[in-house]
């Protein structure tokens, strides 16, 4: 895939004009006090797994509207004293798997929470949280994109952003998780829903790779793939819902949350992404609040850096003090 979108020395210097609706911070709020009138009830139930080095429990939490979202938590066996946690939200279409798959964090010392994503983990990754919310039921193009887009209270995301915030709780939760020491983290969709926990949440550390889920209106303009197709077809058939759709997505693009999302974070991008453009991921990076840094890997698509930007991400932790 060649460069299609600006030139680095543009991107580096991006910070198109936010479309925010007035409201948008009361409409969180109310959100999340709505979710919070529903207990955590976070439950951490140990797994054999058959792993020397790393324990693993299956967790389950209340998220929005008190329905039950699962994770796992993965810690060392050998440790002493409370440990910071990395937060790990999945990517469009995966699940949380088996614990097996997520060993980095713990193997590094970390405690490790991964968030299930309602409705999803049936295309790579298994998943096991159901969507048990009646009100998407609005047409959609397939997929996630669009369920309930006509209106912001009944939009898929209001769902997942704030199991996401109440992820962040649920691992606090644990008795073994320094609460001060928390980070969020996600490729794709993961770096997207880290984006909305960083502005909801109160986290400590912010780490977005390659996030989908910002400056939708131009993701849909110059890019033809999918997950960001879905908007564009969605628009083509309903030709006069256009402006309703992107109104929604105001309340959800990760432009907004970064304005709002103080802690230090570790952006990545794939100058050659197009499924996520580098611009979309520049606006949301050039308006980050906190303190902030990122990583460009000039001939990679949308896996970014992979397993280089783990080994940032690490050293980025490790600079903090964790």
């Amino acid at each position: 895939m060649p460069f299609f979108d600006l030139p680095l020395d543009e991107l580096q210097t991006y910070k198109p004009a936010r479309t925010e609706p007035a409201d948008f911070d009361a409409f969180w709020q109310a959100t999340l006090s709505e979710t919070g009138q529903h207990p955590l009830a976070a439950h951490f139930e140990a797994v054999e797994t058959g792993l020397a080095l790393v324990e693993s429990f299956d967790v389950t939490f209340n998220g929005f509207g008190g329905q039950p979202i699962k994770g796992w938590l993965n810690l060392p066996r050998q440790r002493s004293g409370k440990l910071p946690c990395v937060v790990e939200y999945i990517g469009y279409g995966g699940g949380r798997g088996l614990p097996h798959d997520w060993l980095f964090w713990a193997s590094a010392g970390y405690a490790h929470f991964i968030m299930d994503t309602r409705g999803q983990g049936s295309s790579w990754s298994r998943g096991d949280t159901p969507d048990l919310e009646p009100q998407g039921s609005s047409p959609q193009y397939p997929g996630f994109m669009t369920r309930g887009i006509l209106d912001p209270k009944t939009y898929y995301y209001r769902r997942v952003f704030s199991d996401a915030a109440r992820a962040v709780e649920a691992a606090r939760a644990h008795e073994v998780v320094d609460g001060s020491r928390v980070a969020v983290t996600g490729g794709s969709q993961g770096g997207g829903i880290t984006l909305a926990a960083a502005g909801l949440a109160e986290v400590q550390a912010s780490m977005p790779d390659v996030p989908f889920l910002c400056h939708y209106r131009r993701a849909t303009q110059i890019v033809a793939t999918h997950p960001y197709a879905e908007l564009s077809n969605f628009c083509k058939i309903h030709r006069d819902k256009v402006e309703t759709v992107f109104e929604t997505l105001s309340y959800f693009d990760g432009v907004n949350f970064a304005t709002r999302a103080k802690s230090p974070a570790l952006f990545s991008v794939g100058l050659m992404d197009d499924i996520c453009p580098p611009s979309t991921v520049y606006a949301a990076y050039n308006h980050y609040a906190g303190p902030k840094q990122i990583r460009a890997y000039e001939y990679n698509n949308h896996e970014g850096g992979a397993n280089f930007q783990t080994v940032e991400k690490l050293k980025f932790l490790k600079g903090l003090g964790w």
